[in-house]
């Protein structure tokens, strides 16, 4: 089974492969769309696409932050060496400048350690394709741990999103139940008001049936309420699919609180309309849940 995922995550992994030790963290929050962003060092920043594609095979929706650190073991993995000949060349020049214009000599090793070229850096030949390897190898384990807790946090808003939908079902039946009741008490009060009117006690029945039923059309909520009870089943199915359906689950909402405020203008009961308060209470606290789906 498919389960839903949560935006928001955290994985680490630290693994040291070949004599380098990687440390990848991957962090994400909400967002509407994909927004990905890889920091690595300038030695590895020909992997930065493909760290950048790999989240994007594991992800869909979010702002995810990908945090990469290497550490070499080899001390002999770079060297400094001395360039003689360059060195040579600056203190034959700084020796002109005392000779020829009599300059005080204080020339030191600090002083000419500063001059440019007169050391160089040199580092070993990287093989790219391995180091890209072993990199991936722990970003796909950083990986694992960070789906991991998506789905942990995907599997409670699963829940959370179910309860909802279930207790607003209940309230939608006392809904159907009270809008019902309400017009047999409008028919109730009509009678016994056109008899004081009328002071009489022989009312024409169909003038009141009229009347009733003209009222009943007015409050009825019964196409609302089959429509959200439609609503509701397919949020259960979205969630029984699974994957990334955050962004469904957002419009389909938004048709849930269309019936709700269509119910809620028909509803002329107070008691129903506290129900119907409840109902979109709920349906807020389902918004604010579907807003961290994938």
């Amino acid at each position: 089974m498919t389960l839903i995922k949560s935006m928001t995550g955290y994985g680490r992994a630290v693994e040291t492969v070949n004599g380098r030790e990687f440390t990848v963290e991957i962090r994400s929050v909400n967002n509407r769309y994909l927004d990905c962003t890889i920091k690595l060092p300038r030695s590895v920043s020909f992997a930065e696409e493909a760290v950048k594609q790999a989240v994007k095979a594991s992800v869909s929706r979010g702002k995810v932050d990908v945090f990469i650190t290497i550490k070499s073991e080899n001390a002999e993995d770079t060297s400094i060496k001395l360039n003689a000949s360059v060195l040579e060349g600056y203190l034959a020049a700084m020796r002109q400048m005392v000779t020829e214009f009599g300059v005080s000599d204080d020339i030191s090793v600090s002083t000419v350690s500063r001059l440019p070229e007169v050391f160089s850096v040199e580092k070993p030949e990287v093989d790219e394709e391995q180091l890209l390897k072993d990199l991936m190898q722990v970003v796909n384990q950083a990986l694992a741990g960070y789906d991991a807790m998506r789905c942990t946090e995907g599997a409670a808003l699963d829940a959370d999103l179910r309860s909802r939908g279930n207790t607003i079902a209940d309230l939608v039946t006392q809904v159907e139940q009270g809008n019902a009741q309400t017009v047999v008490d409008y028919r109730a009060r009509l009678e016994a008001k056109l008899k004081e009117v009328l002071a009489a006690t022989n009312i024409d029945e169909s003038r009141i049936l009229t009347e009733a039923a003209i009222f009943a059309d007015k409050v009825a909520v019964d196409e609302e309420t089959v429509r959200l009870r439609s609503h509701l089943q397919q949020m259960n199915t979205m969630l029984d699919g699974g994957g990334a359906v955050g962004r469904k689950l957002d419009f389909l909402l938004q048709e849930m609180n269309r019936e709700a405020n269509t119910i809620g203008s028909k509803c002329t009961d107070v008691r129903l309309a506290r129900i119907v308060v409840d109902i979109k209470a709920e349906l807020e606290k389902i918004r604010e849940q579907t807003q961290n789906i994938e």
